[in-house]
């Protein structure tokens, strides 16, 4: 179970935005320079109810729920490649010209939430005043970059067999999810969730993002746009802050040591295995906490 800690209640209510023709659901409090907290599979804006208390403060701290996500709106008739990246990132461009995000942003980042905010940044650097980050998409990989003890069921959904994985049994929500954090969820936590997963074609989201992931230059397009982001987060200047996950899962190894050679960057090193938001968001509050104020 969760430690006692980690609270499951979500004191933030949701406003509502139409972009692009479907409802974006966001979490919108405090007052002052933008701070972007973006979520990835198969978790919502209610990821960060512990970490933004540490920060309201200190900024506007804006919490969308993806496409198809959390509390945001479904696509029409889903199938294989609706809920690709490119459309994910058009809804978010949407959406942050929508709530007015147009300057001095800082970007809180998790999981595919990584990859989406670093390619805004990479794409508005002019309007970026630092990137925070945890258990990130940083570089194309292979399999040899996967942890091993996730390979075989990532293979899995990337393949023929991946429907029956994820839409017919919910395989992310119910297995991948808690398995992915250091002390599993709550029942309050695990509900919020699954809550908007509960029909088979619901859950396209969760299946589509593990087919995204550029690894083995497949799909190329993915590939291309991580890519070019890593190369340019390997020059730039922008403050980032390495929220640096111990044992960690995705960001290891290769990649870790990759991160480390970035110019501008402040690391700190918290308890977490993937779902580091869930394992330690008191830390992860008071390393922003700290950081941002020190932003130019």
């Amino acid at each position: 179970m969760a430690a006692p800690d980690v609270s499951p209640v979500d004191p933030f209510p949701r406003q509502r935005v139409t972009v692009r023709g479907t409802e974006m659901a966001y979490v919108d409090v405090g007052e002052g320079d933008p701070i972007v907290f973006l979520h990835g599979n198969p978790t919502s804006s209610y990821l960060w109810r512990n970490v933004i208390p540490h920060v309201q403060h200190l900024g506007r701290c804006l919490a969308p729920d993806l496409v198809g996500m959390g509390e945001s709106g479904k696509l029409p008739d889903p199938r294989r490649g609706t809920y690709s990246f490119a459309t994910h990132a058009a809804h978010l461009d949407a959406f942050l010209d929508a709530v007015g995000v147009h300057r001095r942003v800082t970007l809180v980042l998790h999981d595919w939430g990584s990859a989406l905010g670093f390619s805004w940044a990479h794409r508005h650097p002019e309007q970026v005043r630092g990137l925070a980050f945890t258990e990130a998409i940083v570089t194309p990989m292979t399999w040899a970059d996967w942890p091993a003890d996730a390979r075989r069921i990532f293979q899995t959904m990337r393949g023929d067999d991946g429907e029956a994985a994820v839409l017919d049994k919910n395989v992310f929500v119910e297995r991948i999810l808690p398995a992915s954090t250091l002390r599993g969820l709550t029942p309050e936590a695990h509900e919020r969730y699954r809550a908007p997963f509960r029909e088979r074609e619901d859950r396209w989201p969760t299946l589509e993002w593990p087919r995204q992931i550029p690894i083995a230059n497949v799909p190329p397009a993915v590939h291309d746009v991580v890519g070019r982001y890593g190369w340019w987060l390997r020059t730039s200047a922008v403050p980032k802050l390495f929220l640096n996950a111990d044992p960690g899962s995705i960001l290891v190894g290769r990649q870790r040591a990759l991160v480390r050679k970035w110019p501008a960057l402040t690391e700190v090193t918290v308890p977490g295995s993937h779902f580091v938001p869930e394992d330690s968001p008191h830390e992860i509050g008071r390393a922003l906490a700290d950081w941002i104020p020190t932003l130019p």
